[in-house]
């Protein structure tokens, strides 16, 4: 049940029409967050969940620690698993580039006052006979004074079916980030993802996770 951080660092990109502020904000923007901080990272799905520590400056693997599990300090069991299934993962696995996705083209400013601005855009496919990118949309709440993207939203818009016999109804995740504040810059707080659908008109697809971010230290420092 861990959660896989599953976004990288924004490619160069030509904004065009962008507003200053936003371009700004993506020159720098990681969807996973800015790199050298450690943290603890905890999911919950399914009325489990799963404590981990992150390490930037451990190496592979290494870098995370099964902290808890159901609330409680885990077996010597749920351990051997634990690093099982992050040897399983780490095996050819690449982070799809979500930032790279987004078409820029289509933006659109939905409300914008001295603090705030929220724009909205599409997404381009990620890869070849990628079905999911046209339904869906990006939501982006700038906090225009320090230049810092303080949400983002990939939502669908209207009910699709990715591949023969899935339907889903409803798709979205939810990243919220911290402001700037002193030498400490914008980090992330939480992910949540909401998914309804059916399989074949009969399994339900439905799941709902949330993962929170807490005990930042830039690496390191004691």
């Amino acid at each position: 049940m861990r959660f896989v951080v599953l976004f990288c660092a924004l490619a160069s990109a030509t904004f065009g029409a962008v507003p200053p502020g936003l371009a700004e904000a993506l020159k720098t923007f990681r969807t996973d967050g800015p790199r050298g901080w450690a943290f603890t990272q905890t999911t919950a799905a399914e009325g489990k969940s799963l404590a981990e520590r992150f390490d930037p400056m451990k190496r592979d693997i290494a870098r995370w620690e099964l902290v808890q599990q159901n609330g409680r300090a885990p077996t010597a069991d749920e351990r051997r698993d634990y690093l099982a299934d992050l040897k399983h993962r780490a095996q050819g696995e690449t982070a799809p580039k979500l930032t790279e996705q987004f078409d820029l083209g289509t933006l659109e400013t939905v409300s914008d006052n001295p603090e705030r601005a929220t724009y909205r855009l599409r997404l381009k496919p990620g890869e070849a006979g990628d079905k999911t990118a046209a339904y869906l949309r990006i939501t982006l709440v700038l906090h225009k004074p320090s230049h810092t993207i303080e949400t983002l939203e990939v939502a669908s818009a209207a009910p699709f079916s990715p591949t023969f016999g899935v339907n889903i109804t409803e798709m979205k995740t939810l990243m919220t980030y911290s402001l700037p504040a002193g030498d400490r810059p914008s980090l992330p707080q939480k992910v949540t993802t909401r998914l309804r659908g059916r399989a074949f008109w009969v399994k339900s697809l439905d799941a709902d996770m949330t993962v929170t971010f807490s005990d930042y230290v830039r690496a390191g420092r004691q």
